[in-house]
């Protein structure tokens, strides 16, 4: 196992650690081994499924749509008594 030294550590950072750590119910040095080990634990990526098409499509280059125009709605059907 092999260990580290934090020199220069505020010691307003040192009492939030103490006092996560007593929430925890653990110490001080087990609650920073937790936090350096969810610090670098991989975390999976998020599919965006946009992007993924992006990155498909993209080099194939772009094409031109022609909108049609909008037209007034239809008047509502009335109902009468």
């Amino acid at each position: 196992m092999a260990s580290i030294v934090i020199r220069q550590l505020d010691d307003k950072v040192k009492e939030k650690l103490r006092l996560r750590a007593a929430r925890h119910g653990r110490s001080m040095e087990l609650e920073v081994r937790e936090i350096l080990r969810s610090a670098v634990k991989e975390k999976p990526r998020r599919l965006n499924l946009a992007d993924a098409i992006r990155r498909h499509v993209d080099p194939l280059g772009g094409i031109e749509l022609q909108i049609p125009r909008r037209e007034a709605l239809p008047k509502p059907v009335e109902f009468k008594r």
